[in-house]
């Protein structure tokens, strides 16, 4: 179904490549805070696009905004990057093309709207998200069905290097991409795995990504102090509504009294999910508050796949935000408190009308 503010798909992956391909100064980004798949895709098309023509033919840039898991930085080098904190983007630098990937909404590019929205006609999306704000790019290449921004991005990588199968890239475009599609899989756990992306992995293990490496480098690189905020989420955990919504918060004060940074934060929504009756989990985190505004508190919601699964792409969009069905997140101008009592109210009424996917 096309949504009313008419963002939707106009064009496709093969059509991109070509325009990509004519571009000689390309910057990629994507949402702030930027997972695995984020961070994955962009990072394999960047140096998929790289390797089209002439060495040193073209110039091609990533740029990222905080915060970013830890072990980011390692990951893309030597890949040219940019890491922003909160600062916008030099207004002097003028690509002929910029992508943005696994994003199409204005409030996920916040630092960057200022400098993007003179931009559209040199830009385009490849996305999988229901929400988006369709005047950011001209071309546009979404599709819902993707498990992952890095499901398009493997083939868009296969149709920029002109090859046959996506078990033939480069292994320093394939890790990247398996990264991608196994973070946002949740490791080939959630209800979005499908066999399309077995598949496109299965390619991409083919092609050299290793898979024990790159779990190791997101999974089992946590410092200390992100098990310290692990331990106060916890601590915060409460079950409503027969047990079926579990909801935890963490503060500000939280993240400074264990030496953890909001990066630290990736992943926790999921722990609650391992209790048995629950069917939706909700973490929020107390934001801090921009001059001259109140409070705000970030929401990340996720549903368990399977019969009677909950809609949180529907719940989150009552909030002003979305994602997908099954994960979705929203940020809302509400104390902890406040936004918890309202996000279980609206959770509960979802339960109660059995508001399914």
């Amino acid at each position: 179904m096309k949504p009313a503010n008419g963002y939707a798909p106009n064009t496709s992956l093969a059509d991109l490549a070509d325009w990509l391909r004519g571009r000689r100064d390309v910057v990629i980004l994507t949402h702030e805070k930027p997972d695995g798949d984020a961070l994955g895709s962009t990072l394999a098309l960047a140096r998929a696009l790289a390797k089209v023509g002439m060495p040193g033919e073209r110039r091609v840039e990533l740029w990222y905004w905080a915060p970013w898991p830890h072990w980011a930085k390692a990951l893309v080098a030597p890949t040219p990057a940019r890491f922003f904190d909160r600062e916008s983007p030099p207004e002097n630098r003028e690509p002929d093309g910029v992508l943005v990937v696994d994003t199409g909404s204005w409030s996920q590019v916040e630092h960057a709207a200022g400098w993007l929205k003179p931009r559209a006609a040199h830009t385009a999306i490849v996305d999988h998200h229901r929400q988006g704000d369709p005047e950011i790019a001209d071309r546009r290449c979404i599709d819902v069905s993707w498990a992952a921004a890095a499901q398009p991005a493997a083939d868009l990588c296969r149709l920029l290097l002109r090859l046959g199968s996506i078990a033939q890239l480069p292994r320093e475009v394939a890790d990247p991409l398996y990264l991608g599609v196994a973070t946002d899989t949740g490791w080939f756990r959630h209800s979005n795995l499908t066999a399309a992306v077995l598949r496109v992995a299965a390619d991409l293990i083919e092609a050299g990504a290793d898979h024990v490496a790159l779990y190791q480098t997101t999974e089992q690189q946590d410092r200390p102090e992100r098990l310290a905020l692990m331990a106060r989420a916890l601590s915060s955990l409460a079950l409503h509504h027969q047990g079926r919504i579990a909801t935890m918060s963490l503060s500000r004060e939280d993240l400074a009294r264990s030496g953890a940074v909001a990066g630290d934060t990736g992943g926790l929504v999921d722990l609650p999910a391992t209790i048995a009756s629950v069917r939706v989990s909700v973490l929020l985190t107390e934001q801090e508050p921009k001059a001259g505004q109140g409070p705000m508190t970030k929401l990340s919601l996720r549903s368990k796949g399977g019969e009677g699964t909950i809609d949180v792409n529907a719940v989150a969009g009552l909030l002003g935000g979305g994602g997908h069905t099954g994960a979705a997140g929203a940020r809302v101008a509400l104390t902890l408190d406040q936004a918890r009592a309202r996000v279980v109210e609206l959770l509960g009424a979802a339960l109660a009308r059995g508001t399914s996917a």
